[in-house]
């Protein structure tokens, strides 16, 4: 039986709980004798910062290294600690210092799932993140801070190197679906590193001529995505023009209790990071009502990266058999259900307790 050692970061608020739950659904494939797994609990995030004035353990990024995958789920604490605190001070930096360029968004509309648009259509697509430069590389400062002539400047930074993993990850995971690919831009803006990332992308493209492509301003996509979301397959994007379209594409199939990401490192150098998308939630943390879905959709992800395919797909049909019912809702779906019976429903469909 395959064993896999897995680093658990809980983080802050409801990050603990919905982990808890995604490892309660993978205990259900331990006790299958599908495979073991070996948590390495690390209690990291906002409140590690409030307990030692640092994110996370100065050896952080080399305990991780020892790990099969990482399984993360929220961080911050806005009302006592600055969003930057543990965003650059440890999330990032598990991006940039362990390789993970690519951040996987899929944007699924399941049957059961109302959408907030009149007719959405067959929503299926995947976002193409680049994880560790762009508008979130880091790089900048402040100068005169609490006076009037304060000043903070952060630098956009796209490399040809860090462009052309990306988008050639993009075509080919394009080659694996529907063979579209769109590629977010704003040259007109950003015409020096949009020029960049625009210019790899054309190179790549004239390597995949099976791979439809197309490039379109981050504005328009923003719109189409709103007004013909179906059409899309794979998009590739930088970092922020990405983050904020998968959020886009969470909410029009269902809203971020459903959404999970995958932080990769295609090389497989390093141990990947799989999260659910949404935040710490301190307004409903130890209520016992957070989704747990979007991190058992997480669990799923990493269960995929691993090589447990056929148990990340009976995860996924679960979790969609138990949503098209509609018996089992948590509140951001429109029901009443605990976190934990939302977990029990998910379960049940697996065809298992727990012991």
């Amino acid at each position: 039986m395959q064993r896999y050692r897995i680093a658990l970061v809980g983080g802050d608020h409801i990050g603990p709980e919905v982990v808890a739950e995604g490892r309660r659904v993978l205990a259900a494939f331990e006790r299958e004798g599908v495979c073991r797994f070996e948590w390495q609990e690390y209690p990291w995030g906002a409140g590690h910062y409030l307990r030692t004035g640092a994110a996370m353990d100065a050896d952080a990024i080399d305990r991780l290294r020892g790990c099969d995958a990482i399984y993360f789920g929220a961080h911050g604490d806005p009302a006592r600690v600055p969003e930057h605190v543990t965003g650059q001070g440890m999330l990032h930096r598990f991006r940039k210092e362990l390789g993970l360029f690519v951040n996987l968004r899929p944007a699924r509309l399941l049957p059961g799932v109302a959408s907030p648009l009149r007719e959405p259509g067959d929503i299926d697509l995947q976002i193409v993140r680049e994880n560790t430069e762009g508008e979130y590389s880091g790089m900048g400062g402040r100068l005169h801070v609490g006076t009037p002539l304060e000043l903070g400047m952060q630098a956009i930074v796209v490399t040809r190197a860090g462009a052309e993993r990306t988008i050639r990850f993009a075509f080919e995971l394009a080659r694996t679906r529907r063979r579209q690919l769109t590629c977010v831009t704003k040259g007109s803006a950003l015409g020096q590193v949009m020029g960049v990332w625009v210019d790899v992308f054309a190179e790549l493209a004239a390597e995949y001529p099976d791979v439809q492509s197309e490039r379109v301003n981050v504005d328009a996509m923003a719109m189409y995505l709103l007004a013909r979301p179906a059409a899309y397959d794979v998009i590739v994007a930088s970092n922020l023009m990405g983050d904020i379209l998968s959020d886009l594409t969470a909410g029009i199939v269902g809203g971020i209790g459903l959404a999970a990401s995958a932080n990769l490192d295609p090389t497989r150098r390093n141990p990947s990071l799989f999260e659910p998308i949404h935040g710490s939630a301190p307004d409903i943390a130890g209520q016992g009502i957070a989704n747990p879905i979007a991190a058992i959709r997480a669990a799923a992800l990493m269960l995929d990266w691993l090589g447990e395919r056929e148990a990340s797909q009976r995860i996924d049909a679960a979790i969609a058999e138990v949503l098209a019912e509609g018996t089992v809702r948590t509140r951001d779906l429109g029901g009443t259900a605990a976190t934990t019976k939302m977990t029990d429903a998910v379960l049940d469909k697996l065809g298992t307790v727990d012991s």
